[in-house]
């Protein structure tokens, strides 16, 4: 565990530089020198091996995880009906995919996060400023939907217990209510979702303008700094908004450990 978190983190700090390294490959080509563009490539390798080799070690040490804690729960509901079991059987595999492809987006979206907004506080102040204010912004959109966000997730996972043994009756009837229920649950959260996400895109929008005009008009040393301060207020925007569906799958997985516990 403490491996694979050591090349997220690697991972995470790679993608930081690319922006960096994009502006300095521009500059260096104007002054016709090819230094920059090699670095960008070294620097896309480096990536490439540490992506491909987490991945691989990933996919083998949490097929172990999982099988063994799953054996371990299955025993501690032998007194459960088959259909709790086999729905948390499943929830339970979906904790560990956490683990194992959302951890890793999850640590490199803040790493990403927190050294964009250093690399704009170092770039333009105005711009970093601006980035502190929608980033409270979002997160106060999110944080305010958090308790029916977590109503709708009790709504699907109540359904999930319930369906082996609707399944098992061969009953069309009862089958059709019990997915008309849950396809319900899931529409509500998709809807507050995609409420949410309006929100939150159109400040990151507005942000992102407004940063071009900032930059423009205070004048950028060279086209290569102009270049990568819109590219980090770009790659700004994506994590900004990729932050609050983690917390949206957090307020999920939180709900189903309370049924595990």
């Amino acid at each position: 565990m403490a491996f694979t978190l050591f090349l997220v983190l690697l991972e995470a700090g790679i993608l930081v530089l690319f922006p960096l390294f994009i502006g300095h490959a521009i500059d260096s080509a104007l002054d016709n020198s090819a230094h920059g563009v090699v670095h960008l490539g070294l620097l896309g390798l480096a990536l490439l091996l540490v992506g491909v080799g987490r991945r691989m070690y990933d996919s083998r040490f949490y097929a172990s995880v999982y099988r063994q804690v799953g054996v371990s729960a299955m025993v501690q509901l032998k007194a459960e009906p088959t259909s709790v079991k086999t729905a948390r059987l499943h929830m339970l595999e979906e904790l560990v995919e956490f683990f194992e492809n959302s951890l890793p987006e999850l640590i490199n979206t803040l790493i990403g996060l927190i050294g964009v907004m250093g690399i704009l506080f170092a770039l333009n102040t105005k711009v970093f400023y601006g980035s502190l204010v929608v980033t409270l912004i979002i997160l106060l959109v999110y944080w305010l939907s958090g308790s029916r966000t977590m109503l709708y997730n009790k709504g699907v996972n109540n359904e999930l217990e319930r369906q082996v043994n609707v399944v098992s009756q061969n009953n069309t009837v009862q089958l059709g209510t019990h997915l008309k229920k849950l396809m319900a649950w899931n529409i509500r959260l998709s809807d507050l979702e995609a409420f949410n996400f309006s929100i939150s895109w159109l400040f990151a929008l507005f942000f992102l303008l407004v940063s071009i005009i900032i930059s423009v008009n205070e004048g950028i040393a060279t086209y290569g700094s102009l270049f990568a301060l819109v590219m980090y207020v770009f790659q700004y925007i994506e994590n900004v908004l990729n932050l609050p569906l983690f917390y949206q799958n957090g307020l999920r997985l939180w709900e189903i450990l309370t049924r595990l516990k």
